[in-house]
């Protein structure tokens, strides 16, 4: 049976997400990102189109590796200035049905208690659609802002979050019995107390006594999305994470990681279909051959590749102001995003130079981009479902909201004609239209605390 291709449009609250500088393309609407208008309008274009859901990233703290200072961030506005991403889900919902919303949220800085009332209260406005990408930050930035003296190691940042997680699983699969909730007017109970529980945990990082302040919502759990790929990475995903973000590499690479972590999970007591996987993609299409390529020539123009190297030296955790064009960069050990490190030197090589990296920053990222008619793209998302084993893409947005509308005018028809894209929502919740079960899967070790 031919698998539908899943789409998410991936962004950010803010100017300058990934694709560097494409802020400055006279067509690109993304500086109206503090108007409530421009976010309601996205939902619904979306939806219209069919879409599966928005994903949107976050960082907490600022792009200041570069040249140690916020200043070459703060003048390409390259992710800052930064707005709260939760807080657009509520209007986005309100015009839409079925589009769903995979929201970033850095949990080394949100306590777990109220964290999880939030999650709650976004999966009751929402009926349903929310999914939590789960992350442990990667800016030394985030953590002076806080207060800390230093960002935590990479691996024990997964450590912590592994407690976390326990934590939040009780508070929403454990606190409140599916039947506490009577809300019998007539004699005057709410909720029967016998049914709601108190939710212990004395653990290295956490301490808790105290009963979850939501009743239960559609999902109880929101759909849990992870985005480290590192060997540290990939077992929290095994043991946690139900959609799996991974960064468009070769096919191969991809593959690999895929593979493994499915591995892992079966070995956690999961099913290999318990986990869909999505790949960071960026699609310029047209109706022709020659548009299409006019307009990536078009979008080029306006790529920063000074803006790109800032993002670049954020997540890999290297300042690239230091070195010369052809100047040999050795990695080393960063407490920075090891996924991203370990795909660079996968495709530049163990010694790569700062002019390797520019030469694949063509339109203001590492991410290389998909350029070619409909049909050709629908056939190179149809090439990566096959041979990476994934189950959908999160499209980067380039110049909005035109790249998504192209995407919508022109590949997904092709996609539909072909079996390979749905033509209609399927009802439900987020989880029940991603595996069939508005809750989390019984082989999901977060289970294990039900009440």
């Amino acid at each position: 049976m031919t698998r539908e291709i899943r789409l998410n449009a991936f962004d950010m609250n803010c100017v300058g997400h990934i694709q560097q500088g494409l802020w400055t393309h006279p067509r690109d609407q993304s500086h109206r990102y503090r108007e409530l208008h421009y976010w309601t309008d996205y939902a619904r274009r979306l939806e219209a189109g069919l879409f599966d859901g928005i994903f949107l990233a976050d960082i907490v703290g600022v792009n200041d590796v570069y040249g140690a200072s916020p200043a070459a961030a703060l003048k390409g506005a390259v992710q800052v200035p930064v707005n709260d991403p939760m807080l657009l889900v509520p209007a986005m919902a309100a015009v839409t049905e079925h589009l769903s919303f995979g929201i970033t949220a850095n949990l080394t800085y949100e306590q777990p208690y109220l964290f999880a009332r939030r999650m709650s209260t976004l999966d009751h406005l929402t009926g349903g659609r929310i999914g939590w990408n789960i992350v442990t930050g990667y800016l030394e930035s985030a953590a002076r802002a806080i207060g800390m003296q230093a960002l935590a190691a990479h691996d024990d940042r997964y450590d912590l979050a592994d407690e976390y997680m326990q934590v939040v699983y009780k508070l929403w699969e454990g606190s409140w019995a599916d039947d506490a909730v009577r809300a019998d007017k007539a004699a005057g109970l709410y909720a029967d107390p016998s049914r709601v529980r108190k939710i212990r945990h004395d653990g290295k990082q956490y301490q808790l006594d105290a009963i979850h302040l939501s009743e239960p919502s559609a999902q109880r759990t929101p759909v849990l999305y992870q985005a480290g790929s590192s060997t540290r990475g990939r077992q929290f995903a095994a043991d946690h994470a139900e959609c799996v973000f991974v960064n468009g590499q070769k096919v191969e690479s991809v593959r690999d990681i895929v593979d493994d972590i499915r591995a892992r999970a079966v070995s956690a007591g999961r099913r290999k279909d318990d986990i869909k996987v999505f790949v960071g993609a960026t699609i310029v299409t047209g109706r022709t051959q020659k548009e299409a390529l006019e307009k990536f020539e078009d979008y080029r123009a306006h790529a920063s590749s000074q803006s790109a190297l800032v993002h670049a030296a954020a997540s890999l955790g290297i300042d690239f102001s230091a070195f010369d064009l052809d100047e040999p960069i050795e990695t080393g050990k960063t407490s920075a995003i090891t996924s991203n490190v370990e795909a660079m030197s996968r495709s530049a090589g163990p010694r790569w130079t700062k002019r390797k990296l520019l030469e694949q920053m063509v339109l203001g990222s590492r991410q290389p981009p998909m350029v070619g008619t409909a049909e050709e793209i629908a056939d190179r998302l149809a090439d990566w479902m096959e041979k990476a084993d994934v189950d959908g893409f999160n499209l980067s947005r380039t110049v909005v909201p035109e790249c998504f509308d192209d995407v919508i005018d022109l590949v997904i028809p092709i996609l539909q004609e072909r079996g390979r894209f749905k033509t209609q929502y399927r009802p439900g919740t987020l989880r029940e239209k991603l595996f069939g079960t508005p809750r989390l899967a019984e082989s999901h070790g977060g289970t294990r605390v039900r009440f």
